[in-house]
């Protein structure tokens, strides 16, 4: 069983910046892509960065320049830096671990990852 703890969110005006962490624990964490997705109220769960085994990344169009994924894997962590943060990257954000292991694409498909942390709120002031 894989369990992902998310920490890092917080209150912070527009402009600022905070960095996400999310701690994994339960299966050979370098093998697996990781994924951070968001979900506004109202809203669906979006795609927001990612990182595969072999460290290729992407992003959502909306976070590109602002936000940069990486991962440690001595310890089990991914983190997501945001920079010039805007009132609309407020969301509870998400970790996730993709469903198959060694994939050479990041996908950005929330059905594409089977494990997910528990979720941090963003709150970005305007």
């Amino acid at each position: 069983q894989v369990q992902l703890v998310e920490s890092g969110g917080g209150l912070v005006q527009a402009g600022g910046s905070l960095r996400l962490s999310c701690a994994a624990s339960g299966r050979t964490f370098s093998s697996y892509a990781m994924g951070w997705f968001r979900q506004a109220p109202g809203k669906e769960r979006e795609f927001v960065a990612g990182i595969n085994w072999d460290a290729n990344t992407d992003y959502a169009d909306s976070v590109k320049g602002r936000f940069t994924i990486s991962r440690d894997n001595a310890k089990k962590t991914v983190y997501l830096q945001m920079n010039s943060l805007k009132p609309e990257d407020t969301a509870v954000y998400y970790c996730a671990s993709d469903a198959s292991p060694f994939r050479r694409v990041v996908v950005t498909t929330r059905y594409d990852y089977n494990y997910w942390g528990q979720g941090t709120q963003v709150t970005v002031s305007s």
